[in-house]
């Protein structure tokens, strides 16, 4: 079948207009292209047609678009306005951008304890957004080849299921007709390998906080691989504020009671939200003040000093300076914010403060 090809051509409109009725005065004798009907007829085109190079469609630009795209289809819409290599309040986690406060400091502490202390298990708990996995990735960067890895993130389902999420964290193989026994046989046998290999194996859970007690009861039983005097395996568990209560139930005491190493870690005070925000400012590229103190104020009262919704706050706010072409950020610019409604997770702050 002949495909027909339609092109725009940009003279289209641009013609002179044709004389009354001269459209139906067609030569019927020039034309002899085969009806609908006529299917004994077989199209054949032209060599010339079928030799001749295709050519390139003309494009045609609408004058109701605008010939460049808006502002806003760019991923870093302001970082040029400011003179900065990249967004410095980007959500998401960034071992590059982290900010030492105290208790973020604490927090690492026992994190880096637990692992290099072979306890184990290792529990770090804080509020949503509070800087956890932050954390979590920088010292997964920090191991060394003596240590094999596996982090499982947001686990969930039943015990033959979060033993698949285990195998798969540790690149094995399992099959989901497989049963829990030859699961769990490789698994062992993947530790006791390890193991003579002169590698310990930590296995880290992200947003522990799904995990079921029944969950947890599993992972104590998978301590109990241990033998002798080294530790086969460790476990990390991060998670919100219910991972510790549900930890702290009388019936998980025996749970409880393998946690060499812990710590709560809260949101920041108005001090440290005072550093935080100039130190992320000055990793992306810029020295100089773009907020003003007044406004790092107003920031604090309506985060709690929660890291994730700071970093919200002043991303928005950055926007808006760029959109009114100012070089600081006011308390005017944030009530600008608040009031157009674009900030709607100042609810979601915690009320837990840093202590002073």
């Amino acid at each position: 079948m002949l495909s027909r090809i339609l092109w725009f051509d940009p003279e289209v409109g641009n013609e002179t207009e044709s004389p009354a009725g001269a459209s139906d005065r067609v030569d019927d004798t020039a034309l002899d292209i085969p009806t609908y009907q006529d299917r004994s007829v077989v199209v054949t085109p032209p060599s010339s047609f079928v030799d001749a190079p295709i050519p390139r469609p003309v494009r045609v630009r609408s004058r109701l678009l605008p010939s460049h795209p808006p502002v806003g289809n760019s991923a870093d819409l302001y970082t040029e306005h400011f003179g900065l290599k990249m967004r410095p309040f980007a959500l998401t986690p960034d071992p590059d951008f982290l900010y030492w406060p105290p208790s973020h400091q604490r927090a690492y502490t026992m994190l880096e304890y637990g692992v290099r202390a072979h306890a184990p298990i290792t529990l770090i708990t804080g509020e949503v957004g509070a800087g956890k996995t932050t954390l979590l990735l920088h010292l997964v960067r920090s191991l060394g080849s003596e240590l094999k890895v596996g982090l499982v993130s947001n686990p969930h389902g039943s015990r033959a299921e979060l033993l698949r999420w285990v195998l798969h964290a540790l690149e094995q193989p399992a099959e989901l007709e497989e049963s829990y026994v030859d699961l769990f046989s490789r698994f062992q046998n993947f530790l006791l390998s390890e193991y003579a290999s002169g590698r310990s194996v930590v296995l880290i859970f992200d947003e522990a906080q799904n995990l079921s007690a029944e969950a947890l009861e599993e992972l104590r039983m998978f301590i109990n691989i241990n033998s002798g005097k080294d530790e086969v395996l460790q476990l990390v568990l991060i998670g919100q504020p219910e991972l510790r209560a549900l930890v702290s139930r009388p019936e998980m005491r025996q749970f409880a009671q393998r946690v060499a190493a812990s710590y709560h870690l809260t949101a920041m005070d108005l001090k440290t939200v005072r550093g935080y925000i100039p130190h992320r400012l000055k990793v992306a590229g810029c020295e100089k003040r773009i907020f003003t103190a007044p406004a790092v104020s107003i920031i604090y009262d309506l985060t709690k000093g929660v890291p994730r919704l700071v970093n919200q706050l002043c991303d928005l706010a950055m926007v808006y300076a760029f959109t009114k072409g100012k070089q600081i950020v006011t308390p005017a610019i944030l009530q600008q914010v608040l009031d157009d409604g674009v900030f709607f997770s100042a609810a979601a702050a915690s009320e837990t403060s840093e202590t002073p």
